[in-house]
């Protein structure tokens, strides 16, 4: 296909400024929602899905093993969200002419398979060894790289580009 973001009708390009304003504010209330909860320490993380340690033998400790119904269901709602998300900015992305060849096939294709890693890797976080947890930041920070990646090129194009 030869047609390019910057050939889009000033409607069209409205639309997807539009439609990329609201996702990445939802992004970010997950950012921030994961800074809250975990401050993107590994060991704060660990201790959100495994527990915390208690200290004394009375103490109430702050955070109790997630159950896995609970897992099961943020797992479920994540790795569908963030395959939907994907798939409407690599869509877009498709369309972008300011990378090309290994780079763009790169940005389309890595976050579907980090989202299978982070998510696997929190179940194994969870279940099998607390040392997943890197695997998971690591996953997940490829993530939101090829995510603010590709928005940025994407609004670059629409705008800069004539």
């Amino acid at each position: 296909m030869n047609l390019k973001l910057y050939q889009f009708s000033k409607q069209l390009k409205a639309l997807i400024l539009a439609l990329l304003f609201s996702l990445t504010f939802g992004v970010c209330i997950g950012l921030g929602f994961l800074y809250y909860t975990t401050s993107y320490s590994p060991l704060r993380a660990i201790e959100r899905y495994n527990g915390s340690q208690a200290s004394e033998e009375f103490e109430i400790v702050e955070n109790y093993p997630k159950p896995i119904s609970e897992i099961f269901i943020t797992t479920h709602n994540h790795i569908i969200a963030f395959t939907l998300i994907f798939s409407v900015v690599a869509i877009i992305f498709y369309f972008s002419s300011v990378l090309k060849g290994v780079w763009k096939t790169f940005f389309l294709v890595e976050p579907f398979i980090s989202i299978v890693i982070s998510f696997g890797s929190l179940w194994l976080m969870r279940f099998v060894n607390p040392n997943f947890v890197y695997l998971m930041a690591l996953s997940s920070s490829l993530i939101y790289l090829s995510y603010f990646t590709m928005l940025s090129l994407i609004t670059y194009e629409i705008i800069f580009k004539k």
